[in-house]
Protein backbone atom coordinates (compact mmCIF):
# COMPACT_ATOMS: atom_id res chain seq x y z
CA UNK A 1 0.00 0.00 0.00
CA UNK A 2 2.74 1.93 0.06
CA UNK A 3 2.86 3.01 -3.37
CA UNK A 4 -0.42 5.26 -3.18
CA UNK A 5 -0.37 8.56 -3.98
CA UNK A 6 -3.19 9.75 -1.68
CA UNK A 7 -2.90 9.04 2.29
CA UNK A 8 -4.56 10.82 5.14
CA UNK A 9 -2.64 14.08 5.13
CA UNK A 10 -2.91 14.85 1.19
CA UNK A 11 -6.91 16.09 1.74
CA UNK A 12 -6.37 19.09 2.74
CA UNK A 13 -9.54 21.35 3.73
CA UNK A 14 -10.64 23.54 0.71
CA UNK A 15 -8.72 21.40 -2.00
CA UNK A 16 -11.19 20.50 -4.80
CA UNK A 17 -10.61 17.19 -6.94
CA UNK A 18 -11.66 16.69 -10.69
CA UNK A 19 -13.14 13.28 -11.33
CA UNK A 20 -13.19 13.29 -14.80
CA UNK A 21 -16.15 13.25 -17.47
CA UNK A 22 -18.35 10.39 -18.73
CA UNK A 23 -20.69 10.16 -21.55
CA UNK A 24 -23.78 8.42 -20.59
CA UNK A 25 -25.70 6.43 -23.56
CA UNK A 26 -28.99 5.08 -24.00
CA UNK A 27 -28.07 1.64 -24.13
CA UNK A 28 -26.05 1.94 -20.36
CA UNK A 29 -29.30 3.86 -19.02
CA UNK A 30 -31.60 0.78 -20.32
CA UNK A 31 -29.24 -1.90 -19.06
CA UNK A 32 -28.81 -0.69 -15.54
CA UNK A 33 -32.69 0.09 -15.38
CA UNK A 34 -33.66 -3.08 -16.64
CA UNK A 35 -31.73 -5.13 -13.79
CA UNK A 36 -32.06 -2.66 -10.78
CA UNK A 37 -34.75 0.64 -11.25
CA UNK A 38 -37.39 -0.58 -14.36
CA UNK A 39 -39.32 2.32 -14.37
CA UNK A 40 -41.12 3.24 -17.91
CA UNK A 41 -38.97 7.11 -18.11
CA UNK A 42 -35.44 4.88 -17.42
CA UNK A 43 -36.33 1.72 -20.28
CA UNK A 44 -38.01 3.58 -23.03
CA UNK A 45 -37.65 6.92 -25.13
CA UNK A 46 -40.97 7.95 -25.44
CA UNK A 47 -42.06 7.36 -21.88
CA UNK A 48 -38.93 9.60 -20.55
CA UNK A 49 -39.85 12.27 -22.89
CA UNK A 50 -44.15 12.17 -21.60
CA UNK A 51 -42.52 12.43 -18.25
CA UNK A 52 -41.06 15.73 -16.29
CA UNK A 53 -37.84 14.33 -17.08
CA UNK A 54 -38.08 15.51 -20.82
CA UNK A 55 -36.22 11.98 -22.40
CA UNK A 56 -34.63 8.80 -21.53
CA UNK A 57 -33.16 9.53 -18.00
CA UNK A 58 -30.58 7.71 -15.98
CA UNK A 59 -32.12 6.42 -12.43
CA UNK A 60 -30.70 8.31 -9.90
CA UNK A 61 -29.27 5.31 -8.18
CA UNK A 62 -27.10 4.43 -11.51
CA UNK A 63 -26.40 8.31 -11.44
CA UNK A 64 -24.68 7.52 -7.77
CA UNK A 65 -22.94 4.44 -9.63
CA UNK A 66 -21.80 6.62 -12.13
CA UNK A 67 -20.16 9.03 -9.63
CA UNK A 68 -18.59 6.20 -7.53
CA UNK A 69 -16.63 4.84 -10.36
CA UNK A 70 -15.56 8.28 -11.19
CA UNK A 71 -14.47 8.78 -7.62
CA UNK A 72 -12.90 5.24 -7.50
CA UNK A 73 -10.90 6.41 -11.32
CA UNK A 74 -10.27 9.99 -9.48
CA UNK A 75 -8.50 9.10 -6.62
CA UNK A 76 -9.76 6.12 -4.57
CA UNK A 77 -8.19 3.71 -6.38
CA UNK A 78 -5.10 5.22 -5.37
CA UNK A 79 -5.38 5.78 -2.18
CA UNK A 80 -5.15 4.67 1.48
CA UNK A 81 -9.02 4.19 1.43
CA UNK A 82 -10.72 1.81 4.22
CA UNK A 83 -14.10 2.98 3.05
CA UNK A 84 -16.73 4.91 4.25
CA UNK A 85 -18.84 5.05 7.58
CA UNK A 86 -21.90 6.03 5.39
CA UNK A 87 -23.16 9.27 3.34
CA UNK A 88 -24.39 12.67 4.80
CA UNK A 89 -26.56 13.68 1.71
CA UNK A 90 -27.18 12.51 -2.19
CA UNK A 91 -29.28 14.74 -4.11
CA UNK A 92 -30.17 14.06 -7.77
CA UNK A 93 -30.93 18.18 -8.75
CA UNK A 94 -31.26 17.48 -12.94
CA UNK A 95 -32.11 14.69 -15.00
CA UNK A 96 -29.23 12.71 -16.74
CA UNK A 97 -29.96 11.71 -19.82
CA UNK A 98 -28.84 9.73 -22.92
CA UNK A 99 -25.90 11.48 -24.59
CA UNK A 100 -25.62 14.10 -21.94
CA UNK A 101 -21.64 13.88 -20.83
CA UNK A 102 -20.91 14.39 -16.89
CA UNK A 103 -18.27 15.79 -15.10
CA UNK A 104 -17.18 15.28 -11.18
CA UNK A 105 -15.36 17.25 -8.54
CA UNK A 106 -14.91 16.60 -5.38
CA UNK A 107 -14.14 19.05 -3.10
CA UNK A 108 -12.74 18.47 0.37
CA UNK A 109 -14.96 20.42 3.33
CA UNK A 110 -13.07 18.72 6.76
CA UNK A 111 -10.23 16.38 7.87
CA UNK A 112 -9.98 15.23 10.89
CA UNK A 113 -7.54 12.27 12.41
CA UNK A 114 -9.43 9.20 14.59
CA UNK A 115 -9.28 9.93 18.17
CA UNK A 116 -9.47 5.97 18.36
CA UNK A 117 -7.34 4.50 15.83
CA UNK A 118 -4.35 6.33 15.70
CA UNK A 119 -3.00 6.28 12.08
CA UNK A 120 -6.44 6.78 10.78
CA UNK A 121 -8.38 9.76 9.24
CA UNK A 122 -11.48 11.08 8.66
CA UNK A 123 -12.14 12.89 5.22
CA UNK A 124 -15.82 15.02 4.58
CA UNK A 125 -16.36 15.43 0.86
CA UNK A 126 -18.81 17.51 -0.97
CA UNK A 127 -18.71 16.11 -4.65
CA UNK A 128 -20.96 17.46 -7.66
CA UNK A 129 -21.55 16.38 -10.99
CA UNK A 130 -22.39 18.87 -13.90
CA UNK A 131 -23.87 18.55 -17.44
CA UNK A 132 -21.99 19.84 -20.47
CA UNK A 133 -24.00 22.68 -19.89
CA UNK A 134 -22.55 23.46 -16.56
CA UNK A 135 -25.95 22.39 -14.84
CA UNK A 136 -25.50 21.03 -11.73
CA UNK A 137 -27.25 17.16 -12.24
CA UNK A 138 -25.82 15.54 -8.43
CA UNK A 139 -24.73 16.42 -5.50
CA UNK A 140 -23.13 13.58 -2.44
CA UNK A 141 -21.85 14.72 0.90
CA UNK A 142 -19.75 11.86 2.76
CA UNK A 143 -16.70 10.84 4.86
CA UNK A 144 -14.23 8.68 3.77
CA UNK A 145 -11.67 6.85 5.89
CA UNK A 146 -7.62 6.80 4.95
CA UNK A 147 -4.86 5.47 6.32
CA UNK A 148 -1.60 8.14 7.29
CA UNK A 149 1.30 7.11 5.30
CA UNK A 150 3.10 6.01 8.12
CA UNK A 151 -0.01 3.40 8.93
CA UNK A 152 0.05 2.38 5.48
CA UNK A 153 3.56 0.92 4.95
Amino acid sequence: MTAKTWAFEDFVEGASIALGDKTVTAAEIVEFASEFDPQPMHLDEAAGRDSILGGLAASGWHTCCMFMRMMCDGFLLDSTSQGSPGIDFARWKKPVLAGDTISGRARIIAVRTSKSRPGLGFVTVLSELTNQRGELVFQLQNTGMFLTREAAR
